[in-house]
């Protein structure tokens, strides 16, 4: 049975009886056809229910449920001729970043997007999607890659966070991300980024700069954690719940507030319950983006960019 987060529990019980029917049935002993169709139909509705009205926390749980599409899978799904580019040509390979040349249908484009891994050992290795300055460095030398070449940019986000060492520190890791905003900010080819998961903070932005930010349905993006911020502002984690309402980072939020562009939306239950539908939404989306942005010259792209970011937010001058 599938891992169910603490909202879904409602769902277990029904589950586990579909189970049993499915595997009665498949036993061919007696036909259950109707028994696992009325089960089915009434999870269906169940979880429509439950997915009717999510709070901000409930989204943060599905963007890191451990069954979700990873970077990686995407680009397995939705792209061909996949070649993964390494390191930045000044410390290492950064393996939280990964990026390389694919091509979608017959678009060549540059991929780039953090990576988590599944077992223990993959999270260890890619050091649980936080990318250190080299990770940074090495999105940039593609990005710059694809510039020369006149290659779309596609981004993939799923981040909890810019790795947070002291190491990382030392080899500039402020200094890594911001650079990369002030490039993406000019670059002359297309950008769209996606999140795919989790977009936290500097983490995030640092390959987030595009022509077109999307969020599928049931992800986040904000400056800081719910965690994080329940720790700063109550000393504590407690109050995570309070503080992902709070800070208003569902995709619904991001887009009434001119944060984003669109959102994605994804199967009944989160990208995991159905990965394959998922996949096919999400080319559809990036086909018809690419081919929007591809009308554009170059210099239109960068001004439309650059007045799109200028314009969010609100401020004053002070006298």
């Amino acid at each position: 049975m599938a891992v169910l987060l603490d909202f879904e529990k409602p769902l277990e019980e029904l589950l586990e009886q579909l189970e049993k029917a499915q595997a009665t049935h498949d036993k061919g002993n007696v036909d259950m056809s109707d028994t696992v169709a009325q089960l089915t139909k009434k999870i269906n509705n169940e979880k429509k229910e439950l997915y009717k009205n999510l709070t901000g926390w409930q989204k943060v749980q599905i963007s890191r449920h451990p069954d979700r599409p990873y970077t990686l899978d995407y680009i397995a799904a939705i792209a061909k001729n996949f070649i993964e580019l390494h390191g930045d040509r000044n410390v290492g390979d950064d393996k939280a970043m990964v990026g390389g040349l694919a091509q979608i249908d017959n678009q060549n484009v540059m991929i780039i997007g953090q990576q988590k891994g599944r077992t223990t050992k993959e999270r260890q290795y890619r050091n649980f999607g936080m990318p250190n300055p080299e990770g940074y460095r090495k999105a940039l030398r593609l990005m710059r890659m694809a510039e020369k070449f006149n290659m779309p940019v596609i981004c993939l986000i799923d981040t909890p966070g810019a790795f947070p060492g002291l190491e990382a520190e030392e080899r500039g890791q402020g200094e890594a991300i911001a650079k990369n905003l002030m490039v993406m900010a000019t670059l002359k080819v297309p950008i769209i980024c996606v999140v795919i998961g989790e977009g936290a903070s500097g983490g995030a932005l640092g390959i987030g700069v595009g022509d077109r930010v999307f969020m599928l349905e049931n992800t986040w993006y904000s400056v800081i954690s719910p965690e994080s911020c329940s720790s700063i502002l109550w000393r504590n984690w407690d109050n995570k719940e309070r503080a992902a309402d709070a800070l208003n980072l569902t995709s619904n939020k991001m887009l009434a507030n001119k944060l984003i562009d669109g959102i994605i939306p994804e199967p009944l239950g989160g990208a995991h319950n159905d990965p394959e539908t998922m996949f096919k939404t999400l080319k559809s989306e990036l086909k018809k983006t690419l081919k929007e942005l591809a009308e554009l010259d170059s210099a239109t792209l960068v001004t439309q960019r650059i007045n799109k970011f200028s314009a969010m937010g609100s401020f004053i001058d002070a006298k």
